[in-house]
């Protein structure tokens, strides 16, 4: 018994550090509605500035000192971060501002082991906490018994702050109703500077009192950022109880989950979170998230099928692609094919948000499963490889359908948290089910038959199976079921009241998108020769978001050439420098803040300027033309 209680203790200190990091992310999006991916970034380096305080000040005054200087410090940070970035993209949609917080992520990431290089770092023992406490034959930290004190008294001034001052009731205000609150004559801007301190505040300081109990190191905020959007989503984006009481319910997850299930430890939080989202879609102390600023896709210019000249130099780009095998390399074409698999990814992604309306966080759920449907069939049941080409995408289909029907009963943010729940469910079987999956160690010897076999074969097949798809969505968002999946996105309630089965037609996308990154999976596991639990990780979603921003959400044919340029940009400074994450990352915040339309959107103004400034054919016309633009 003694045993049981010393657990639930430790998972009531952790907890207390995981409110403090899901707190701030909650204050920040209640406001700002931010999905603020660098939250993790901020825990980071308050962790490291914490541990470099430490180290020089001496003292039990220094070292609790340098905790709080630390946190001051990153939010410090913060301010700049809001000042000079976030603020110009307050007014774009949700996913825009993921993207360029991303980006942030990644040149941190590079940051910190540029500064304090790759090694993990063993902090100090907290002056007057470093014994233990027996009970009961069982020895409990005391400064897990000071974190455990801590987190309530954290959960108090916070209600104090927001529940007895002026500044808590315009950020109250500020969460239910933005554009009242500016009505009123309230400064928005410092408004949400100072939210944006506060969040990053609670979140450096939740990293720097980690660092007596855990080491430091360059792969934290990763760790932290998911089970942050877990609690968040589970307690409700925007409320400071909910992302309390969902911190403990997670933390003792993971302390008993290990003990009770230890075969499906890793799944139970993502378990719980989509049960919350599928009873309670906007979380246990949340409220309906409000209509977005902006659907996905909506654009002020209509879409249109390609012109005759338009197909015609489609088709001379791909027999120009066509021709890299005449005059390439080896590593050239294993690079060409990986960027072709990649295109096949991120247009199934661009289909389900750009026609659909619907931004999914987990799409590499069904890009894993369509890689191990293929290893399945050709490890253990020894067929053929197009038998597998053509059944193994079937298993990323599976996946999509079931998941699908409960994702699209919720929208916005709950409806990405919620595919992001499914793929870490489906990534923790494949990492847990060792018998099966092989776990960590993955499936390997999955190779191409030899008609296939060397890299010009595999390279055109791969081409081919990229353009067909492209070819097949591309002429879907023209058909009528594409005319009525846009219709969905455009307006719900209006697609309703004329006959269309909303909800059908969104899973009917769901499934065809998955389908799709199914089919990209399975060409990955030939390429690759193995199948790993990786290739269903959160990292592999995010890179399909990226290209999906980064060619333009808002075009049809747009993640093509994100694809083609974030992959080939990644690949290109993986070779060429050691900081390539510092320089992807800022030309993907470049990228947001200078060209927010994406690669293909910023072509297509600069194209439509053209045509407005062109000189008309003649005077009688001049009128009537400008009346039309």
């Amino acid at each position: 018994m003694a045993f049981y209680v010393v657990q639930f203790l430790t998972g009531l200190a952790s907890a207390a550090s995981l409110f403090l990091v899901a707190s701030g992310l909650s204050i920040i999006f209640g406001v700002t509605r931010i999905v603020n991916f660098a939250h993790g970034a901020f825990y980071m380096i308050g962790a490291y500035i914490a541990f470099t305080l430490t180290e020089r000040l001496s003292g039990a005054f220094g070292f609790w000192g340098s905790i709080v200087l630390a946190a001051l410090a990153v939010a410090m940070i913060g301010i700049i971060v809001e000042m000079v970035l976030l603020r110009r993209i307050y007014h774009a949609p949700e996913l825009f501002q993921l993207l360029a917080t991303f980006g942030l992520t990644l040149m941190v990431e590079d940051l910190v082991v540029l500064v304090w290089g790759p090694d993990d770092l063993v902090g100090r023992r907290a002056p007057g906490f470093r014994g233990a406490i027996d009970f009961f034959g069982q020895n409990i930290p005391s400064y897990d018994l000071f974190l455990i004190v801590l987190g309530p008294v954290v959960l108090g001034i916070l209600w104090l702050l927001f529940q007895r001052t002026r500044w808590g009731v315009l950020v109250r205000a500020a969460t239910q109703d933005r554009d009242m609150v500016a009505a009123l004559g309230v400064n928005q801007k410092w408004l949400f500077t100072s939210v944006f301190a506060v969040g990053v505040f609670l979140a450096a300081l939740g990293g720097a009192l980690q660092i007596p109990r855990d080491a430091v190191h360059h792969a934290m905020d990763l760790r932290i950022i998911v089970e942050v959007f877990v609690v968040v989503v589970i307690g409700g984006l925007g409320s400071i109880i909910g992302a309390f009481v969902a911190a403990v319910l997670v933390s003792e997850l993971n302390a008993f989950g290990i003990l009770i299930f230890p075969k499906i430890s890793i799944i139970l939080v993502f378990l719980v979170m989509a049960v919350v989202l599928i009873v309670r879609p906007w979380g246990l102390f949340g409220k309906p998230e409000a209509p977005a600023r902006k659907t996905p896709g909506l654009t002020v210019n209509p879409w249109r099928p390609l012109t005759s000249n338009e197909r015609l130099a489609a088709l001379a780009a791909l027999v120009i692609a066509a021709t890299l095998p005449l005059f390439a390399g080896n590593y050239a074409l294993t690079v060409g094919s990986e960027i072709a698999i990649f295109v096949i990814f991120a247009v199934s992604l661009h289909f389900l948000m750009s026609v659909g309306g619907l931004a999914s966080f987990g799409h590499a759920a069904y890009f894993g499963l369509g890689a191990y449907g293929i290893a399945f069939l050709a490890k253990m049941a020894g067929l053929p490889m197009v038998v597998c080409l053509l059944l193994g995408p079937l298993l990323g289909c599976m996946g999509a359908a079931i998941f699908g029907f409960f994702a699209v009963q919720l929208s916005g943010v709950y409806f990405a948290m919620l595919t992001l729940a499914f793929a870490q469910i489906v990534w923790s079987i494949a990492f847990q089910w060792v018998s099966v999956t092989g776990g960590d160690n993955g499936i390997l010897g999955v190779w191409p038959e030899k008609w296939a076999a060397s890299p010009s074969h595999f390279y055109w097949l791969t081409l081919g199976v990229a353009a067909l798809v492209t070819i097949a969505l591309r002429a879907m968002v023209f058909s009528p079921f594409g005319y009525a999946l846009r219709a969905t996105r455009d307006s719900l309630l209006r697609s309703e009241a004329i006959g269309i089965d909303a909800k059908r037609i969104q899973w009917t996308a769901f499934v065809i998108a998955g389908t799709t990154a199914g089919i990209g999976g399975a060409l990955f596991a030939y390429l690759k020769g193995s199948v790993f639990p990786d290739n269903l990780g959160i990292s592999l979603s995010v890179d399909a978001l990226v290209m999906v921003l980064l060619g333009g959400v808002e075009t049809v044919s747009g993640a093509v050439i994100g694809a083609i340029v974030y992959k080939a940009l990644n690949i290109w400074l993986v070779s060429q420098t050691d900081l390539s994450k510092l320089v992807l990352g800022g030309f993907i915040m470049l990228i947001v803040v200078v060209f927010p339309k994406g690669i293909v959107g910023m072509l297509e103004t600069l194209a439509q300027r053209r045509r407005k400034v062109a000189p008309p054919a003649s005077p009688l016309l001049a009128k009537p033309i400008e009346s039309a633009e």
